[in-house]
């Protein structure tokens, strides 16, 4: 049975590299797969299913879009740009922007949202756009593990630990891991002020952006005050958060269709939920629930601590810079979602708590992305806004930013989150 289990996954991450257009259908696939085998039992399938991050991610998918279609986004970054004395400042300035929406908000629509200012500024001088759209992606990339519903991959953490929002910033009488990728943000930024030294033309904007409805702002506040509670909450219910999200989209999309009388506002929010993530994570939480099942996991985690010799240090170095190196070239997702419970299983072999161990993950994992133009879904994004513009950007180009941003913020987070942790 495990041989046959250890076949099957090694099969799935394959296709899952080799055919990412198709990989939620192959993950689906997979673990039907898993259950026919009788690897994992079918009763055991709903309970392999995390719902609580299901639900948090579509419900966190649908208050963004409303938060975008409000255009509250694009006049905060107006806000910015009258700030900014030049280009340089103005690029910063909206990278460390792009950064603080992609705490709260998925990295794609994050860039989809400030790049084009980034875009309309550089027609207006005359410059290549690619530089500040790379540092955009990039910034909005780095930030996503910074809170529970900055990224899938955190998501995924705080459903595997069961940790709440507040767990990111403060943990077990500790600071959290928010505070490292805030550090790490900081010390990046420098090196951006580096790369951008010589970017030294004014900017200004015409007008700013007019907002009609602040409700959806509202709501996405709401979404974060409303987590921050419920990480006070004793003994609720696994899906509280998840329960959260979901209400909040639902009341601002009736009442959004109420207020602009369109009805294909239904059609359309529900549209911008990414329906084929979902599907992925859910095969993959069977698949995973399966290799489990048949000791795949354990086996995974004995050889980790067998290469490090025991050692936690050396441990805890692997697992954050094999991140950061897969990471650059493959989904974190499916990734993320395997290696939790690899390293869950490192640290009870160690006898040790496994934080410090899902911190270094998360940070390799989430930030390694952005070592080259195919590492995360925010670059192909940013890119694929370029090559509509015109430019087209190689990955010399890319990685001129995007190596340097990634080693100095990766580097900054292992040594503090090791410090505090280890």
């Amino acid at each position: 049975m495990k041989t046959t289990a250890i076949i099957l996954f090694a099969l799935t991450y394959v296709l899952l590299l080799c055919l990412p257009k198709w990989r939620a259908y192959i993950a689906a696939l997979s673990a039907g797969l898993f259950v026919l085998l009788g690897i994992l039992p079918l009763g055991q399938v709903w309970g392999a299913i995390d719902w609580n991050v299901l639900m948090m991610i579509g419900g966190t998918m649908g208050i963004v879009f409303l938060f975008i279609e409000s255009k509250m986004p694009a006049l905060l970054a107006d806000w910015i740009i009258e700030k900014t004395p030049n280009v340089k400042w103005a690029v910063v300035a909206l990278s460390l922007f792009a950064g603080v929406i992609s705490a709260f908000v998925d990295n794609v629509a994050t860039v989809l949202m400030v790049a084009p200012v980034a875009l309309t500024i550089a027609k207006r001088l005359g410059i290549s756009p690619v530089p500040s759209i790379v540092a955009i992606a990039v910034s909005s990339n780095l930030q996503g593990a910074a809170t529970l519903v900055g990224d899938t991959t955190s998501i995924l953490l705080g459903g595997y630990a069961q940790m709440d929002f507040m767990d990111f910033f403060f943990f077990k009488g500790r600071i959290g891991i928010f505070w490292a990728v805030e550090v790490g943000a900081l010390v990046a930024t420098c090196v951006l002020l580096w790369l951008f030294r010589r970017e030294k033309e004014s900017v200004q904007i015409d007008a700013r952006t007019k907002v009609e409805d602040y409700f959806p702002t509202v709501l996405l506040v709401s979404m974060i005050g409303l987590l921050i509670g419920a990480s006070f909450l004793p003994n609720k219910p696994s899906i509280t958060n998840g329960v959260i999200c979901i209400s909040l989209f639902m009341i601002g999309l009736v009442r959004t269709a109420w207020k602009q009388k369109d009805r294909n506002m239904y059609a359309r929010a529900l549209k911008e939920i990414d329906y084929f993530t979902l599907l992925l994570l859910a095969g993959l939480f069977v698949v995973i629930a399966g290799i489990t099942q048949a000791g795949v996991v354990d086996d995974i985690s004995k050889l980790f601590v067998a290469l490090s010799g025991d050692n936690l240090f050396v441990i805890y170095t692997l697992i954050v810079w094999a991140s950061v190196l897969f990471s650059a070239f493959i989904d974190n997702i499916p990734y993320v979602a395997t290696m939790l419970p690899v390293v869950a299983g490192i640290s009870n072999m160690m006898g040790v708590e496994p934080y410090l161990l899902f911190f270094g993950l998360l940070t390799g994992a989430t930030l390694g992305g952005n070592l080259t133009p195919i590492g995360a879904s925010a670059n192909i994004t940013a890119l694929g806004i370029l090559r509509k513009d015109g430019h087209k950007v190689s990955a010399g180009q890319f990685m001129r930013i995007g190596v340097p941003f990634t080693l100095a913020a990766v580097f900054t987070g292992y040594v503090m989150i090791w410090l505090i942790w280890s």
